[in-house]
């Protein structure tokens, strides 16, 4: 099964890894917590098997921390590894996005600018202050990354570009307050947009690193508790 682009659950075990995943990047499950599966299954009303299926198969991507005969933990949270996700995220995506835009048709222009459309729907939702909203707006500003990928002709490339994904969001969700996102992310996203729409790959490209590592930089600062810039 793919991890990152995730259909309807085939398995036990793959219901398990997908809401197990949603809970670990959504924070619901912590930053050092210890994943018992006892506890799991109560959470999920799923059994054992499954659940400890879904733990080795994370851990196998990150998202898990696996111990010996210790167990399973949610994986702490540190500057270097967020930074490091980052610079991978930036060299990707940015490859993914070059690629997309030399192989790219009227179809993957539309896809691009509609994913743009829900995203900007879903930043209206923002300030109700609610689960949901956040997890809306997530899965828009995913969608509309994968967007500018999806024309880059590599299926691998695609997986380790959802792969930092998860992890970047993993970071940005366990410290930004999502009713403050700063304005200045729409433009940055209006601003690739029209450049890979426009087929100007060194702009575009400049504005996707851009736009990652001011991200980072911003979540690095919540983490280190310097506050926003």
């Amino acid at each position: 099964m793919n991890f990152h682009r995730p259909g309807a659950p085939r398995t036990l075990a793959d219901e398990a890894l997908l809401r197990i995943r949603a809970d670990i990047i959504a924070g619901r499950l912590a930053a050092g917590e210890k994943l018992q599966p006892d506890l799991l299954e109560q959470r999920y009303a799923l059994g054992r098997s499954p659940i400890r299926e879904a733990l080795s198969r994370l851990a196998t991507i990150g998202l898990v921390h696996g111990e010996g005969q210790r167990g399973f933990m949610v994986p702490a949270l540190t500057e270097a590894e967020l930074m490091d996700i980052a610079d991978l995220r930036c060299r990707l995506s940015t490859e993914a996005l070059e690629r997309s835009m030399r192989e790219g048709g009227d179809e993957w222009e539309s896809a691009v600018v509609a994913s743009f459309h829900r995203l900007t729907l879903a930043e209206g939702k923002l300030p109700a202050r609610t689960d949901e909203s956040a997890d809306e707006w997530e899965q828009r500003n995913r969608d509309f990354h994968r967007a500018l990928e999806a024309a880059c002709g590599s299926p691998w490339l695609q997986q380790f570009c959802d792969l930092l994904y998860d992890q970047s969001e993993r970071y940005r969700r366990a410290f930004v307050r999502y009713p403050e996102i700063n304005p200045a992310i729409h433009a940055q996203h209006r601003a690739i947009m029209e450049a890979a729409l426009r087929r100007d790959a060194v702009a575009a490209k400049a504005l996707l690193a851009q736009h990652i590592m001011q991200g980072a930089h911003a979540t690095r600062r919540l983490l280190l508790g310097i506050g926003p810039k």
